[in-house]
């Protein structure tokens, strides 16, 4: 059928743009060797890879509404390999940091197909969906620390280059074009013309706007900054935290160390959809408060433990043992997951014609975690490594909060109807 077809093209394609996303974590101690960066500097382009996110989700999720997801999606692979080799040939570092920053924008693709996806699945079955959809997707960023440092290993020489990462992300860039061919090719915008008009309708300023600022996708965009957000951040740090924090020298064990988190988080995502499906399906309460909130008791419960394991991430780097930290760190992995497929099973439910706008502003907000997360782990004020999870973990208590006070019952209900502006619409989105 075409909506499973749908699903594969879009996880095969954010995949990929998840992989060449992060493709540089793996080769920073080469790159810092070469351009003579420090561990600062380092961090600042782990949290560069994010800095276009934002407002890059934001537009293409609108503008997949707008003119449909194969379209924007293919347009996306295809400038981002262009620019992906490219880099492999520059030798400023300014250059080589302007056209990195330009491949990042491989993150914008999440917003596109969260859309894709929303216009072929039911409402039952789209928690379940979207989580396969995002988790394979984000296990890209594992499938780049385990394959590229393996085949673009030390030593490597090939027809074109003598460098590892040089090689890696010359190739890498050639596949993001392929795909981008093919996703242009097989892709439909949306199972019915019907569909695709009320979507398409939908796409103004102004029904932006509105969406935008409900208090359903605020919050939702706040919690993921502090899941999404925190798992980019991870993506782009971990390798040199295990590498640097534990004296681990050898880039492709700490490359391992770093994906079992990225294994975690992508890969389990699934699961937190399913639950929330199941327990909406099945009318089930599983805490004491938020009665009647099937789907925000299990978001809310997911969040806690994301709090909960940074905490534990600190308490297990300082006991300097990395088997152990890196086991916090797959905790921690398990916690973004299980939240970032609980949120995404309620956006598209909320908005259902308004989900590229919607997923846009949520996943465009949750990137600002990844900018700014990786400055805190590497701030030289820190005593150490390992303090930078606890005061992430700190930071996010506040939004665990808010988001207490929004799944009340009462203001839950119309979440996708009252929010922090007036209403100044002069005709209603059919999704209210």
């Amino acid at each position: 059928m075409t909506k499973y077809r749908t699903l594969v093209l879009a996880t095969i394609g954010f995949n990929f743009s998840f992989l060449i996303w992060f493709s540089f974590a793996p080769f920073t101690g080469p790159m810092a060797e070469e351009f003579g960066l420090s561990l600062a500097e380092i961090g600042i382009l782990a949290s560069a890879a994010i800095w276009l996110a934002p407002f890059g989700r934001i537009l293409t999720g609108w503008l997949s509404d707008k003119y449909g997801a194969p379209t924007v999606f293919a347009i996306v692979l295809g400038y981002v390999g262009i620019f992906s080799m490219a880099s492999a040939f520059a030798q400023s570092y300014t250059i080589f940091f302007i056209e990195r920053l330009i491949v990042a924008t491989a993150g914008i693709t999440f917003v596109i197909g969260i859309q894709h996806v929303s216009e072929w699945f039911e409402a039952e079955e789209l928690g379940t969906a979207e989580g396969i959809y995002a988790g394979i997707g984000n296990a890209g960023a594992a499938g780049g620390a385990l394959v590229l440092p393996r085949v673009f290993g030390e030593g490597w020489s090939g027809p074109l280059f003598q460098t590892n990462w040089r090689a890696a992300f010359f190739y890498t860039g050639v596949v993001s074009i392929v795909l981008a061919v093919a996703y242009y090719a097989l892709g439909e915008a949306a199972k019915s013309d019907e569909k695709r008009q009320a979507t398409k309708d939908n796409a103004s300023f102004r029904g932006w706007f509105y969406t935008a600022t409900r208090y359903g996708t605020v919050v939702l965009a706040l919690a993921y900054v502090m899941t999404f957000g925190l798992e980019l951040s991870m993506n782009g740090w971990l390798a040199t935290y295990y590498r640097e924090g534990f004296a681990t020298n050898n880039l492709v064990l700490a490359s391992t160390f770093a994906a079992t988190f990225s294994i975690a988080a992508g890969l389990l995502r699934p699961i937190g959809g399913y639950v929330s499906d199941v327990l909406a399906r099945n009318e089930r309460d599983i805490l004491p408060f938020f009665t009647g909130r099937y789907r925000e008791q299990w978001t809310f419960v997911t969040l806690c433990f994301v709090v909960c394991s940074m905490f534990g991430m600190t308490l297990a780097g300082l006991t300097g043992e990395v088997l152990l930290a890196v086991a916090a760190g797959f905790l921690v992995g398990t916690g973004c997951a299980l939240a970032e497929g609980s949120i995404f099973a309620q956006v598209p439910a909320m908005f259902p014609n308004s989900s590229g706008a919607v997923a846009g502003v949520v996943g465009g907000v949750g990137t600002v975690g990844g900018i700014a997360y990786p400055l805190v782990y590497s701030a030289q004020f820190l005593p150490d490594l390992h303090t930078g999870y606890s005061v992430v973990a700190a930071s996010m208590i506040p939004i665990v909060l808010l988001t207490a006070w929004v799944f009340q019952p009462k203001i839950a209900s119309v979440a996708n109807e009252d929010g922090f502006t007036s209403d100044t619409r002069t005709t209603t989105p059919a999704d209210d």
